[in-house]
């Protein structure tokens, strides 16, 4: 029986998604006179609830918001040709699963990490999934982390996190698990 587990977040860490997001963003914040810049997205956004950068973007709004959202979303899965998988974490992932336990913990939506996975044939690395669905607070709330170890009888000392933000980071610290900074995708 697995007594060990491995955490990792999407966006960042398992892969480059900045240019695909940006891209998808900015086709969608268009209508509202917003430009981004992929400078701007990964320095201000990647990493982030979607729900709290595009507040700040559009003053609060909370129904231009969502349609910036919907709209992202529809034209996200043409630029999945822009992602970078990050290899070599996928190797180590496939390694610690003879003795980990591994779960995918995100702030992104449902529907974008399983297109992803699917996209790159990846569905199957993962014992559990949390996304922003399941989880109320998002980081850099340690809940998403919490739950997973909860949901294998896992304690954090025999836990692993891999992140990238800072947001992630700091969930990673308060959760009381070691962690593992990725810094970019090569």
């Amino acid at each position: 029986m697995k007594k060990k587990l491995a955490i990792f977040d999407m966006d960042g860490t398992l892969f480059d998604t900045v240019p695909a997001n940006q891209a998808a963003y900015a086709v969608a914040l268009a209508p509202y006179g917003v430009s981004l810049s992929v400078e701007d997205f990964a320095q201000h956004c990647n990493g982030r609830y979607y729900r709290d950068f595009l507040g700040e973007l559009l003053g609060g709004d909370e129904a231009k918001i969502d349609a910036v959202h919907d709209a992202k979303l529809a034209a996200y899965p043409a630029l999945f040709h822009r992602i970078r998988e990050n290899t070599a974490l996928f190797s180590l992932l496939q390694t610690l699963r003879a003795d980990y336990h591994t779960a995918l913990v995100t702030s992104a939506t449902r529907c974008s990490v399983e297109a992803i996975l699917r996209y790159f044939h990846r569905e199957n690395c993962f014992d559990l999934l949390l996304t922003n669905v399941e989880v109320p607070h998002k980081k850099p709330a340690p809940d998403g982390f919490l739950m997973a170890m909860e949901h294998f009888g896992v304690a954090p000392a025999d836990t692993i996190i891999f992140e990238d933000s800072p947001e992630g980071i700091q969930a990673a610290q308060a959760s009381g698990a070691p962690y593992l900074l990725v810094r970019e995708i090569r």
